[in-house]
């Protein structure tokens, strides 16, 4: 590690007291995939053009993802003398508001999402007391959304490699034991304690020595290792450096999916700027101890984030499991003790050698320590980016913070874990969210999404959803997952078009059971957890699709027949014209007639009325 980082840090000290205490306007810009996607960057250009046309000088910093994504794009103003005001969902109208008041006019009080810093506003909330801001606690996610991930000096002013620095000064044991303490697991599903993990590395023979990142985030609907990485990425440099150091490694590998353009982009620069800064080189563990990061660019197979598929990848052939043991931490990359963390694990190692293991386990279980992101999603008020005590309870995540279901729906089922996580309905919501009760429930914590459904979501449809994903998804390697995952989704295809039987019920959970007993990796023995939670906890909507022939939640096509309220209907002839099929008759102010000898159940009939004269039915309440 470089020899002067008291002097490095204190000038970013500096540099950072400048830039939050100076007479200079600063504006910040959350400009992570998120923001994007919601037209961030039109934002801070206009923005741009507004302030140079009333003449204004301001620093403009583009910052991670702060995790309310439902209201970006976000932008935060530090106007000089007067409180820091994160204003919400500002498109361009709102971008020349903004301006406008940094030149003098009233504060946009209707774009005010919350206050940061010492000074308050009337009636707009402190940042940890705004929607769904309260009950969080910002450990892992500290600067994201605060500091520009570009700037190392910003990383360094909040305390950055401080941890490493800290490290540098203890033995082997010792740091292992400050792990120990800290109770940290793995945060990319499994749950195995961390320093566990590196002690079997460390005994384990032979000279070189690795440690690898696993950043192939593939689970659909999550987004936490992206947004780290697009929001802090030194965080994630400092915990490798620091594995690196326990385990004697010398160099180390971060495996991120192409698809993640923007944390690649973030990501080399960091690396180039903690190799210029002396953090990563030949001197970085101490004189003549290297350590070195490398960026390996997956494709995007979601088998790669088990371990040995991604070990096989990252020495360049074809991403497939392997059986285990040996375990990678015996023999891992080109057959050398490899240590895999995910990125939350590895930011949270640094914070652990920043701060203490005592502050560490502040918060959490007994058996699961610290906190944890989770990406919330679905059927919910507020979806985003949030991070929160372990033990904190479902019903907090949703409904505290999430605001609850979205539009006027009822909450039906949560799902966690991602494709190979369970679904749990409205009565386990009070169970806490930590490994084992998790697991007790039968769903896994994952990487952590956390998906919300509400009564309008068919849970033998979401299951044949992530079914068709694990067959997809799966390497084909082993009979049981390929077989057996295959055999489970021409099953629920089978019971979702009618054609299913009683019988399929228990044949679905004999293949889920036999694949989880079976399959060599963690994607085909966890692929079955949707059918068979959804099985143990919503099987009256499997026995309605095989017996009754309906559909409760009316979303299979082939339950369903759509009918027109003759009361509620005014003859607008809108889903006429827009029906595919010319299948809707009547004339102008006359009630309308769906002819169901014709209709292919598109939809488009109820999607435009604005009315609600469209009613979905199931099929067999028209027959009779």
């Amino acid at each position: 590690m470089t020899a002067n980082f008291e002097q490095i840090q204190h000038s970013a000290r500096e540099e950072w007291e400048r830039l939050t205490s100076g007479d200079t306007p600063v504006v910040l810009v959350g400009t992570a995939t998120c923001g994007r996607s919601a037209g961030a960057l039109d934002t801070l250009n206009t923005l741009r053009e507004e302030t140079a046309g009333h003449g204004l000088a301001c620093r403009f910093v583009e910052v991670g993802c702060l995790g309310p994504c439902y209201a970006e794009p976000l932008v935060t103003v530090h106007k000089p003398g007067e409180a820091t005001v994160c204003f919400q969902s500002v498109d361009k109208k709102g971008a020349r508001k903004i301006a406008a008041y940094l030149a003098g006019e009233d504060l946009p009080t209707e774009l005010a999402f919350a206050t940061t810093g010492s000074e308050r506003i009337p009636d707009i909330p402190d940042l940890m007391d705004a929607p769904m801001m309260k009950g969080q606690v910002r450990r892992v996610l500290r600067n994201c959304g605060v500091i520009d991930p570009g700037n190392m000096n910003h990383t360094l002013a909040r305390g950055g490699y401080t941890g490493l620095r800290r490290a540098l000064e203890l033995g082997r044991e010792d740091l292992l034991g400050e792990l120990e303490q800290s109770g940290l697991r793995g945060r990319g599903g499994a749950g195995f304690p961390v320093w566990r993990k590196w002690k079997f590395c460390i005994e384990a023979p032979g000279d070189t020595k690795y440690i690898i990142c696993n950043a192939d985030e593939g689970d659909p609907g999550a987004f936490m290792n992206r947004s780290l990485l697009e929001g802090d990425p030194h965080a994630v440099l400092e915990g490798m450096l620091i594995a690196g150091l326990t385990i004697g490694a010398a160099e180390g590998f971060i495996y991120c999916r192409a698809e993640y353009p923007l944390a690649l982009e973030r990501l080399a620069v960091a690396i180039g700027q903690a190799e210029e800064a002396g953090f990563l080189g030949p001197d970085a563990l101490g004189p003549g101890r290297p350590f070195r990061i490398r960026v390996k660019e997956g494709a995007g197979a979601f088998v790669c984030g088990e371990e040995t598929a991604l070990i096989a990848s990252l020495e360049g052939r074809r991403g497939m499991p392997r059986p285990r043991p040996p375990f990678p931490a015996v023999s891992g990359l080109w057959g050398c003790p490899t240590v895999i963390n995910n990125v939350e694990t590895l930011a949270s190692v640094g914070l652990i050698f920043q701060n203490g293991a005592a502050w560490y386990t502040e918060y959490g279980t007994e058996k699961s320590k610290g906190t944890k992101t989770f990406a919330l999603v679905g059927n919910v008020q507020r979806p985003g980016l949030i991070e929160v005590p372990l033990g904190t309870t479902l019903r907090q995540m949703v409904f505290d913070i999430g605001g609850g279901v979205s539009g006027n729906g009822r909450f039906k089922a949560v799902q966690t874990g991602g494709p190979s996580g369970g679904c749990l309905p409205a009565d386990k919501l009070d169970i806490p969210v930590d490994y084992e009760s998790l697991q007790e429930a039968g769903t896994i914590m994952g990487s952590g999404g956390i998906v919300v459904m509400d009564e309008r979501t068919c849970m033998v449809d979401f299951a044949r959803y992530f079914l068709d994903f694990a067959v997809d998804e799966s390497c084909g390697k082993c009979g049981p997952c390929r077989l057996g995952t295959w055999q489970l989704l021409r099953i629920l295809e089978d019971i979702t078009q009618g054609k299913g039987t009683a019988a399929d019920l228990d044949l679905l959970e004999e293949v889920g059971r036999n694949v989880v007993r079976g399959s060599l990796c963690g994607l085909g023995t966890s692929a079955p957890n949707p059918v068979l939670t959804t099985l143990r906890y919503f099987r009256d909507e499997y026995v309605a699709h095989v017996v009754s022939r309906t559909c409760p939640a009316l979303s299979c096509r082939d339950f369903i027949a759509y009918q027109i309220d003759e009361e509620a209907c005014n003859g607008c002839t809108v889903c006429a014209q827009l029906c595919p099929v010319e299948g809707i008759s009547g004339t102008r102010k006359t009630p309308h007639l769906i002819n169901e000898a014709v209709c292919t159940k598109c939809g488009v009939c109820s999607d435009s009325c604005t009315f609600d004269a469209v009613l979905t039915v199931n099929a067999v309440d028209l027959e009779s």
